[in-house]
């Protein structure tokens, strides 16, 4: 009898106890899973940047693009020739200037500057390539800023920021992007060719003076205040009389000079861009453009002079002085104004519009 009610008891406890076990553990199980999953959330939303644009956010994860995508038509895909290898890179267009605003404009600059430099540098790019006559073969342009526009791997680009503000200085970058996504400048309904440079030294310059050949109606002088601030305003090279007449003489071999005579260099005349329009060199008369180059000068806009066995160059600005002045566009961003305002006062006559 005694074995009869162990057996039943034992019954009882398979019966009761074992369901409510396994349902307890059941229970814990939902639980974390609830909670890995609202974690899991949360990550995403701040993946996205609390971008409200529900097909835009899933665009960008699934192609894992740092800028979101745009039809440029034939101008959605460029091809980059990397001049120091010779190989040509194919990137989305958007893509491409991520490399190029951070590599011709200091991050630390304000966001509508940067903004500004992004559609500047969208406008030149499909400018160029419509212009180009094919002169890269294959290639849409080029990583020479000399030729096209600089261009930096974002890699190369974080490596070269310290630490602390490279992540907020890519995400000023990639912000300039897609805050100008799909717009360029135009003029009479064609896009303009947009030229940049550092500093204008106060005022900007006209292509003509630069480069000969007729002006653009939306290239025009214009003054920017404000660019007095910046380290690129001001510069100053000095040179041994013999070192400058020899850099002369390489490019021009039938140079005469007497340094003894007070008037041996002289400015004979300025343009109304403030830059040397002509210069007296001993016996030859040399643009103020064709004298930045020979001597490695940041700006037409000098005034020489002679120091006992030197020649010193007090320079203003930096750069060929035409379109568009990087401190100028940051110093009017420092202002209020934002990028449409800049490009507006840089440009002459210009709209911007969706591509």
């Amino acid at each position: 009898m005694r074995r009869i009610i162990e057996l039943f008891i034992i019954f009882m406890i398979f019966v009761f106890l074992l369901p409510a076990l396994l349902t307890k553990s059941h229970l814990f199980s939902e639980i974390k899973e609830v909670a890995s999953s609202e974690t899991g959330d949360k990550k995403q939303d701040e993946n996205v940047n609390n971008n409200e644009d529900s097909d835009a956010s899933d665009v960008k994860q699934e192609n894992n693009n740092p800028v979101e995508n745009y039809d440029y038509k034939e101008f959605s895909t460029i091809k980059l020739l990397h001049k120091e290898n010779n190989s040509i890179e194919e990137l989305p267009l958007d893509e491409y200037l991520l490399g190029v605003v951070s590599a011709e404009m200091p991050a630390k600059f304000a966001q509508e500057a940067l903004n500004a430099q992004a559609l500047v540098a969208r406008t030149y790019t499909i400018y160029s390539i419509k212009n180009s006559n094919g002169k890269h073969g294959e290639a849409s342009i080029c990583d020479d800023s000399s030729c096209c526009q600089a261009w930096i791997t974002k890699e190369s680009r974080i490596a070269r920021w310290e630490e602390n503000v490279r992540e907020e200085y890519w995400g000023k970058i990639e912000k300039a992007v897609n805050n100008t996504k799909g717009k360029v400048i135009t003029y009479n309904g064609e896009v303009i060719d947009a030229f940049f440079h550092s500093n204008s030294g106060g005022i900007t310059e006209v292509p003509a003076s630069v480069w000969g050949g007729t002006n653009y109606p939306y290239l025009q002088s214009v003054e920017t205040a404000g660019e007095d601030a910046y380290s690129q305003y001001s510069s100053e090279v000095t040179l041994s009389k013999e070192e400058f007449r020899n850099k002369i003489l390489a490019k021009h071999s039938d140079l005469k000079i007497d340094f003894d005579m007070e008037d041996c260099i002289k400015v004979i005349e300025y343009n109304d861009a403030h830059r040397v329009k002509t210069m007296k060199v001993g016996n030859l008369n040399l643009s103020g453009v064709e004298l930045r180059t020979i001597l490695g000068l940041k700006s037409a806009n000098f005034e020489a002079s002679i120091d006992n066995d030197n020649i010193k160059f007090k320079v203003t600005g930096y750069g060929h002085g035409v379109g568009m002045s990087q401190t100028g566009a940051d110093s009017m961003a420092n202002e209020g104004k934002n990028y449409e305002e800049i490009i507006k006062h840089f440009y002459t006559g210009v709209e911007i519009v969706n591509f």
